[in-house]
């Protein structure tokens, strides 16, 4: 049995768009154009790993890294919600790509949260008008990194594990202990510091051009000016700075959770387009093609049903960090821990269902499509690698504790 060609053809031309992008936000409408030209070599890339340069590059070029800053500092004053959008589009096709251009942003806005206005409204002037690339360097938590003061500089030795985008970065948020007081200092300064050692040693089953892996500090001096405010506190809710320094695990759960959404969406999208095209109905089914299959139809209701439930509760999940981001340091504890709930809520829908899409496409997709040239494989591998450094046992347990009138979670990394 074999379907005909013509009708393939014109039954692809009147598929519906599952999820279109809102493309009357202009920056949005780019990066909804971008999508479309990293599809192009996704599944290469992601067999070969390394750095997505050219897909940097065109992020510059289109005016997309700015965004979330400010007009005064020559940014577009968006929301959170613009750049987590985007965020889900580049994962439709690529999650490298949206696990980076997240991260940036966590980077970039990462002095606000430090209490250091001057230095600030420095470096996100300079940020944007140069169109740097953040990346991070601050995991927290490894203690592998310690810094000693010498003079006006601190000097830092060792490594920070797990670096998303250094690789392809223009600037590094970095953290590190201090060496004889082991508080945890911060501050932001060029990739191409004498020292900084690159390893590009990421070697994960998915996210294969996120640059995750080593960076190797050697003698990295660090003027003072270049810290960002004073160390770290201990106790996040112990004055209303530190309320507003809690929002930096919310802003990279946002992360983590839209690379999920963006990741669900993309696997079925991609296996709709293979089932159309070029499935094959099983030799018992009785139907003359795959797509009038009651079980395969049955399974794509399933899975967009489940996606639409776990879209939703991001779409709300935006709207709540947007809320404590505009709030600044007015945030309130309650509003903090309302937020967080709500993300943790999202977070955990949103990889069970990343994780689930992104398997089961290929009950009905066929065997045909489980070789590497079709590259279907890459979203299970992208959810499940990032699934595995996000728990949502952790963020289950929270949301539970909460129900049963336990309170907010702490603040931190992940919560």
């Amino acid at each position: 049995m074999s379907a005909d060609p013509a009708y393939l053809h014109a039954q692809a031309d009147s598929l519906p768009e599952l999820f279109a992008p809102d493309t009357r936000n202009p920056f949005i409408a780019r990066a909804a154009a971008l999508r479309e030209r990293f599809a192009e070599d996704a599944i290469e890339r992601d067999r070969a790993g390394g750095r997505p340069t050219a897909q940097i590059e065109l992020l510059k070029e289109n005016d997309l890294l700015a965004l979330l800053l400010p007009r005064t500092h020559g940014g577009q004053g968006e929301p959170w919600s613009t750049a987590l959008q985007i965020v889900r589009l580049f994962a439709q096709v690529d999650g490298s790509l949206g696990h980076l251009y997240g991260y940036h942003y966590g980077s970039l806005l990462s002095p606000r949260l430090r209490n250091a206005p001057a230095q600030t409204d420095d470096l996100w002037r300079r940020s944007a008008k140069a169109r740097w690339f953040w990346g991070n360097n601050a995991n927290s938590f490894s203690k592998s990194l310690f810094g000693r003061r010498d003079g006006d500089y601190f000097v830092l030795d060792g490594f920070r594990p797990f670096t998303s985008g250094s690789h392809v970065a223009d600037f590094l948020a970095v953290a590190w202990e201090d060496a004889d007081t082991n508080e945890r200092r911060f501050a932001a300064i060029p990739a191409d510091r004498t020292g900084i050692v690159i390893e590009d040693d990421w070697d994960g089953i998915g996210q294969r051009q996120t640059g995750s892996g080593r960076v190797s500090y050697h003698g990295v001096r660090i003027h003072q000016d270049e810290v960002l405010g004073e160390p770290a506190q201990l106790d996040p809710l112990a004055a209303p700075a530190e309320i507003w320094r809690g929002i930096t695990g919310l802003q990279q759960q946002s992360v983590l959770l839209n690379v999920f959404i963006g990741t669900a969406q993309g696997a079925l999208l991609a296996a709709r387009d293979y089932t159309v095209n070029q499935s094959r109905p099983w030799l018992h089914s009785g139907v003359a093609r795959h797509v009038d299959d009651p079980w395969v139809q049955r399974q794509y209701g399933e899975l967009l049903v489940k996606t639409r439930a776990a879209t939703a509760l991001a779409d709300r999940a935006l709207i709540s960090l947007d809320h404590v981001f505009a709030r600044g340091q007015a945030l309130t504890a309650e509003e903090r821990g309302d937020a967080a709930i709500r993300i943790a809520a999202a977070n955990v829908l949103a990889g069970e269902v990343a994780l689930q899409v992104s398997s089961e496409i290929f009950e009905v997709t066929g065997a045909r499509s489980a070789v590497r040239k079709h590259g279907l494989d890459r979203f299970w591998r992208n959810a499940r690698i990032h699934t595995l450094h996000n728990p949502a046992e952790y963020k289950t347990r929270n949301v539970g504790s909460w129900a049963l009138g336990e309170g907010y979670p702490q603040p931190g990394t992940y919560q």
